[in-house]
């Protein structure tokens, strides 16, 4: 299967990135209890995910668009993960740990000492995944009024 998957930048406005994205916010319609409205949080800037400030990536299995993520970085050397998702057809291969990693081998590059992130109570695999990398659980750093969950890596 490996050989069929690929992680990469992907421009944030792309066809493929937006068709990943449409399938996050769908996927989060579904199990959250009261639905999911994107306009609801502070939605990232389009550039936050362009270099220099960060980067979009986009998993693709058989050349189709099946998972993203994106990371944004702050003034104070942390950077933050957003958006990002797997296809329910892709979990539990090792998609997911491979995109997480490639967020953080990118947060390096870009000279951040530590990614945070947030999730909802209602993705246990998100932060199963998160725990089994690394991820600390640390005080709300945020008001996403979807999150019940904010964690923390320092980057090594």
């Amino acid at each position: 299967m490996t050989e069929e998957l690929t992680i990469g930048p992907e421009p944030f406005t792309s066809p493929d990135a937006q068709s990943a994205l449409a399938q996050y916010v769908a996927e989060l319609a579904e199990r959250f209890p009261d639905g999911f409205d994107s306009g609801r949080g502070v939605p990232p800037a389009e550039d936050d995910f362009t270099p220099p400030k960060g980067v979009f990536l986009l998993v693709r299995f058989a050349g189709e668009a099946m998972g993203c993520g994106g990371l944004r970085t702050g003034p104070d050397g942390t950077a933050e993960i957003k958006r990002m998702w797997i296809s329910p057809a892709l979990r539990g291969t090792g998609a997911g740990r491979a995109l997480l990693t490639g967020l953080e081998d990118h947060a390096r590059r870009m000279g951040c000492a530590r990614v945070r992130l947030d999730t909802a109570a209602e993705l246990g695999e998100a932060r199963a995944l998160y725990a089994k990398a690394g991820y600390v659980e640390i005080p709300a750093y945020n008001d996403n009024p979807y999150a019940t969950h904010w964690f923390e890596k320092i980057l090594r």
